[in-house]
């Protein structure tokens, strides 16, 4: 297939930024088809075409922060939702966990445009990403994405091995079928979920078809990022030599 394409969304496609952030650098002249500085919004272009990004863009990226959370429970991921509290409230200098090995100095800068990078329901406890790298953003909750998540869930219920074997693979939710799972017993009453998607309330939902109920949901891990001993409440940069993939 070699039909053009939006220049925004092949930038995407390619992991070069966000969509949001693709036409940001081309108004500002910022991104180079076969070597030629395009400017023009809605310019489309073949998937055979080079595309480069100037200095300024790169430099731009780089100055775009991922905050890592230990989000508690009643907090929102996203924006406020009936009088509850986001949980990017939290990101403050006074929240920033003591052993962050990061030692860039804070700044209020950092809370422009910064945004959750996939859902923790209000119920749920954990790891919670924010970023204001599009790139970041697209790797964990695009269309196309494949990075894992863990966590524990602490369950009450009678669960089968029949069930335990439909967890990891055989449900359906909303009429379309679950990617296969990986679900094991982490103790008598606790499971641990390694999912590759991120349906709303999925893990919940996924319990409720096999007669188990959720009482207590924590992330432990999105990809190679771990939370590790990050406290309740508090945040910290992603490292400069941490990724996710």
């Amino acid at each position: 297939m070699n039909e053009p394409l939006r220049l925004s969304k092949r930038m995407a496609e390619l992991g070069l930024c966000s969509r949001r952030e693709a036409d940001e650098y081309i108004a500002r002249g910022w991104v180079k088809v076969d070597g030629v500085v395009v400017n023009v919004l809605g310019t489309k272009v073949l998937p055979s075409q080079s595309i480069t990004l100037e200095h300024q863009a790169n430099t731009a990226q780089a100055q775009r922060v991922t905050l890592v959370l230990h989000k508690p429970v009643g907090y929102v991921s996203g924006q406020a939702e009936d009088g509850y509290t986001p949980a990017a409230a939290l990101v403050q200098d006074k929240t920033r966990w003591r052993d962050d090995r990061e030692r860039t100095r804070f700044t209020p800068q950092w809370l422009r445009g910064l945004a959750p990078a996939g859902r923790l329901d209000i119920d749920s406890t954990g790891l919670l990403v924010l970023t204001q790298d599009g790139r970041v953003a697209r790797q964990l909750i695009g269309e196309d994405s494949r990075v894992d998540k863990e966590y524990l869930v602490r369950v009450e219920g009678h669960l089968s091995a029949a069930d335990l074997s439909r967890l990891n693979h055989g449900l359906s939710l909303d009429g379309k079928a679950l990617r296969p799972a990986k679900v094991v017993w982490q103790n008598q009453d606790q499971l641990r979920f390694v999912l590759h998607e991120g349906r709303k309330r999925q893990i919940r939902r996924m319990c409720e078809l096999v007669g188990l109920r959720v009482t207590g949901l924590k992330r432990i891990r999105i990809g190679r990022v771990m939370l590790g001993n990050l406290p309740e409440g508090q945040w910290r940069l992603l490292g400069a030599n941490e990724r996710f993939v």
